[in-house]
């Protein structure tokens, strides 16, 4: 016996050469860069006779982005505020429309045909590069777009309304291009989500008299917490650190500034802008950003947590204790 355990111990080793590869790459390209970004944001970089000096800072540069220093605009506010308009308004609508979508597709009793051809049309536009998109429905929404102008005919709105100048039209707009682009995705999350529920407690349910609404609320959501938190948080990252398609959708040619009047421009377009002048103001945003998703994607932690779980290791360590 002791010899069969010592070779189960010694070929146990050859794991760690499995998932070597993955922390080296994680310490090499995220940890590393995260680390120097907190070190950057404490340095003040300028120029002075065609030379570059570096100086510590402190928390000047937090002081300088958020508005509390001397003369200082809070930009790093108004470009968090942009960010998490354009999100919520993407972000609530996706979660809403893909979970419906989910239960309706796995339903056995409404037996949808085609599902695997639906899966295919809503996840197309997930493949489609950012570039290609913000260049389409810019010349759709323009002001003598087909789509802006099909609009003004049929009187839904103004004839001399532009989206492009228009903050509410604007944000609108990129808000809904990210919700088509990331909704196929999150349905075919939550598909996988639902499908892993065991089909024999839908049955039990179905016997009992359940309702479609009681078996949605109190099998389906229930269990699908651990996807559906993946899910949020996830989009969550995802839509805070948005930089594409608003970086390329109505912005002027110099480029990562939002119009109409800087209101479309998220926090990741502001740290690109800072790079070219002063990285650690720029290094500075990128901290205040990761602070923002962290809180975040803990009060997301916070509210999809299981309560009974919780209570339930708190008695243990209680009755431990004794």
């Amino acid at each position: 016996m002791d010899k069969k355990k010592k070779k189960k111990i010694s070929y146990g080793k050859y794991g760690y050469f499995f998932i070597a590869p993955f922390f080296i790459t994680y310490l090499l390209f995220q940890l590393w860069p995260l680390i120097n970004t907190f070190y950057y944001s404490t340095l003040s970089y300028y120029k002075r006779n065609g030379r570059e000096f570096v100086d510590f800072a402190g928390i000047q540069n937090f002081l300088n982005v958020l508005g509390l220093a001397a003369g200082e605009r809070p930009y790093a506010l108004s470009y968090l505020k942009n960010t998490l308009i354009m999100w919520g308004f993407n972000f609530v609508p996706q979660i809403l429309v893909s979970l419906l979508l989910a239960v309706w597709l796995t339903d056995q009793k409404v037996k949808v045909k085609g599902t695997g051809a639906v899966k295919v049309i809503v996840y197309l536009p997930s493949i489609i590069t950012a570039a290609s998109v913000s260049v389409l429905f810019k010349a759709l929404f323009s002001q003598y777009g087909p789509i802006t102008q099909t609009l003004k005919e049929w009187g839904v709105i103004a004839k001399n309304f532009d989206f492009m100048s228009s903050v509410a039209g604007s944000r609108g707009l990129i808000s809904g291009i990210l919700w088509w682009m990331w909704f196929g995705n999150t349905t075919l999350l939550l598909i996988s989500g639902v499908l892993g529920i065991d089909p024999g407690l839908f049955e039990a349910a179905d016997i009992d008299g359940a309702t479609g609404f009681e078996k949605f609320r109190y099998i389906t959501l229930p269990l699908l917490k651990p996807i559906m938190l993946y899910t949020l948080v996830t989009s969550a990252i995802g839509g805070l650190q948005m930089y594409d398609i608003p970086a390329l959708f109505n912005v002027p040619e110099t480029g990562l500034v939002g119009l109409p009047d800087d209101k479309t421009t998220t926090m990741a377009m502001y740290i690109m802008r800072l790079y070219n002048s002063d990285v650690g103001k720029a290094a500075a945003v990128s901290v205040i950003l990761f602070a923002v998703t962290l809180i975040v994607s803990l009060i997301l932690f916070a509210s999809m947590s299981d309560k009974d779980e919780r209570r339930m290791k708190k008695a243990r360590k209680a009755g431990g204790k004794r």
